[in-house]
């Protein structure tokens, strides 16, 4: 499938990707609206002050318990720590803290209404916030139990180099099962969240029939594959998503904890951290607004070849009879080399990339050791310091260089955001709104005195007159008892093609209209405007409500489920007895399908199974279980004999039911009493030609 990019900016770090992101990102938490995102990121920040505060009531309480408990101890190892908590206790700011969680509590109650829906995803993110606050707090008293020890050493204190390793293990006990759970966590809260988003995507992929839309219109050339965009983009979003935001706030808690611990050492290192990072973040932004084009085209590509060998194995017997495995072969191979052509590109930049990546995260490994060393030999810090200030200035380095180590995978990120969000785009309409023009449902009638000799016209304040109208087509759908055409004029949906002009027709209740043809004429695609999924053009279009209709393709439709399931569809929710079912499969002539294949709750690949001639009978079935009040045949009996076809349309006419049919035999004329002939006749506008004439009195051109 061909893709238009429209912009240079659908591959940039702008506003539109973060209104994009946002839009997608934004109602699993809160919902859109007008000051959503503003309350949003206001309740986001308000739980991180919640989750600070917790924290540090948390850690002042273990440590006051811990002094109580075992003072000497404590009085030894964590004698500074002492001292900065029993200061903290004379300030505000306990008062604050505890303010805090209870002004945090409020704003909670106050939008509780908002979030009802919403607890599990914001209790699951405070929990990995909180989490990753004790992984920061122990990364730090890792720093300073690795001082001690190296200190230890090289003094040569025996006693206090087993004491702190002694420590360092207890810290590890600890730090395993929360890393662990960090990670589950996190990855539950994304599986959770794929779950909602992959559900929201459905609806509105289901919804107003947009499926259909992005499917069948080519001016959607944006949208490209939305199986995977579905079923693996949202997958990636959600967990990519979930682990830069946390990295994100991991990386600002490892800043503000060893920015202190580093700048207790040398300002100098600091500062010049500070703006080698900020070197190395400008530099990676300015490459990753190109790859994130190439990673785009990539995902794109790479589902193009994948669709093409689903293709082959879809039509698999048809290439067969046709022997066209070499020309497959190589539409599979062009889309192949399409994809492996985009993949030697971004090995390029991504060798690039890593050339960067590499000189500046080595050259990084000798600047502590040039700042601090001189610092130990002038005997202004001990040995320990040494190894100390080497890893807080690697972790604020990596705090500092995310953007620089992760790029390639926020422009994956960032592509996989634009190949959502336009597609989020393409498939969201207002709740309110029918698109399609054939969702409303309508229980009055319409009165035949409405209609005067130049078609229908609508009285006001006629409560008879029930009309859908969709102001962004141009055709009109009136919901009514029978079936007729007011001046149509039809359009494929990219409006190239004119396939009906200024058609007029009306049937009386009884009446069954046959609609004949040469292909190409317009035949099905009357009935696509019928159904109201083709809606470009004018004039009017009344039919009975679209749930009271039923529509036989040539091909039937066959899902994936049991035989049960292919009898009662689509009114699956329907209840039908196993009489009803198998009286249905006999009255169409296939009573020994259900013995033959095992019952009717057997699975199968019915496509394969079934031949297209029983697949119209049990299409056929379906209809004796709806009992429509309207049937819309496209050559639904064209696979099947002269006395099946004559039985079929029996059963229709014994259930009182009313139906248009598509076809080319002669013997359909025996079951209807109008021809509606699209190629034929004396009302001639421009290239589209239709006459209207009796059954009894038409003759099929080829004969």
């Amino acid at each position: 499938m061909a893709v238009s990019i429209s912009s240079e900016q659908r591959f940039q770090f702008n506003r539109q990707l973060l209104r994009r992101f946002i839009e997608i990102a934004q109602p699993y938490f809160y919902p859109i609206g007008p000051q959503g995102t503003r309350t949003f990121l206001g309740l986001l920040g308000m739980m991180v002050i919640a989750v600070v505060a917790f924290t540090f009531v948390l850690t002042v309480g273990l440590t006051l318990a811990g002094n109580t408990l075992f003072p000497d101890f404590f009085g030894q190892v964590a004698g500074q720590l002492l001292e900065r908590v029993n200061g903290l206790m004379q300030s505000p700011v306990p008062l604050l803290a505890l303010g805090s969680l209870g002004a945090c509590s409020g704003i909670v109650v106050l939008h509780r209404h908002p979030l009802k829906q919403r607890w599990r995803q914001w209790i699951l993110l405070a929990c990995l916030l909180f989490l990753s606050f004790a992984v920061n707090g122990m990364n730090v008293a890792i720093s300073y139990v690795f001082r001690f020890l190296e200190t230890a050493l090289n003094q040569k204190e025996e006693a206090n180099f087993w004491q702190f390793l002694w420590i360092y293990a207890a810290i590890i006990v600890l730090a395993v099962p929360i890393v662990i759970l960090y990670r589950y966590i996190r990855l539950k809260l994304a599986l959770y969240w794929r779950e909602w988003l992959t559900k929201l995507f459905l609806k509105r992929y289901f919804s107003h029939r947009s499926y259909y839309e992005l499917d069948s219109n080519a001016a959607n050339t944006e949208i490209d594959n939305p199986d995977q965009r579905i079923t693996e983009d949202i997958k990636s979003f959600t967990e990519t998503t979930l682990r830069f935001l946390l990295d994100v706030l991991d990386s600002i808690l490892t800043l503000l904890s060893f920015t202190v611990v580093l700048f207790s050492i040398s300002k100098v290192l600091t500062l010049g951290l500070v703006v080698y990072a900020s070197f190395g973040t400008a530099i990676a932004i300015f490459v990753g607004q190109r790859l994130i084009r190439v990673n785009y085209n990539q995902l794109r590509l790479e589902a193009n070849f994948r669709y093409g060998m689903v293709h082959v194995r879809d039509h698999a017997e048809s290439i067969a009879f046709y022997r066209g495995e070499q020309l497959e072969q190589q539409q599979v191979i062009n889309r192949f080399m399409s994809a492996l052509r985009n993949a030697d590109l971004l090995i390029i930049w991504q060798s690039l990339i890593d050339l960067f990546q590499v000189g500046y995260n080595y050259f990084t490994r000798i600047v502590p050791y040039i700042i601090v060393a001189p610092l130990y030999f002038s005997g202004q810090t001990d040995f320990g310091t040494i190894g100390q200030a080497y890893f807080a200035f690697f972790q604020i380095l990596g705090a500092l260089s995310l953007i620089t180590n992760q790029i390639e995978a926020i422009s994956k990120f960032a592509a996989s955001i634009v190949r959502l969000g336009t597609f989020y785009e393409k498939v969201s309409v207002p709740e309110n709104q029918d698109t399609l023009g054939i969702e409303l449902a309508a229980n009055n009638h319409l009165n035949n005195n409405n209609l005067n000799n130049n078609g229908f016209t609508p009285q006001n304040g006629d409560s008879d007159f029930l009309t859908v109208y969709d102001p962004k087509k141009q055709i009109e759908t009136h919901i009514a008892p029978t079936l007729a055409f007011d001046h149509l004029t039809l359009h494929t949906p990219n409006r190239e093609q004119t396939l009906v002009r200024n058609l007029s027709l009306e049937l009386a209740s009884n009446e069954r209209l046959l609609i004949v043809g040469p292909s190409g004429c317009g035949k099905s695609s009357l009935l696509r405007a019928i159904a109201g999924l083709w809606t470009n053009g004018q004039g009017i279009i009344q039919r009975p409500d679209i749930v009271n209709i039923f529509f036989l393709p040539q091909r039937p439709y066959m899902l994936l489920g049991t035989l049960r399931d292919q009898v009662v569809y689509p009114n699956r929710l329907v209840t039908s007895s196993d009489n009803e079912i198998y009286h249905a499969l006999q009255e169409v002539n296939l009573g020994q399908l259900a013995e033959r294949l095992g019952g009717l709750d057997v699975e199968a690949d019915w496509p394969t199974i079934l031949s297209l001639g029983e697949q119209q009978r049990l299409a056929f079935a379906r209809v004796l279980l709806t009992k429509p009040q309207y049937v819309i045949l496209d050559e639904a009996t064209s696979a099947l004999d002269i006395a099946n076809e004559r039985a079929l349309y029996s059963l229709l006419l014994s259930l009182n039911i009313v139906y248009v049919s598509v076809g080319h035999r002669s013997s359909l004329l025996d079951y209807h009493q109008k021809v509606l002939d699209l190629d034929r006749g004396g009302n001639d506008y421009g290239s589209n030609r239709w006459s209207i004439t009796s059954a009894d009195g038409y003759t099929f051109a080829s004969t």
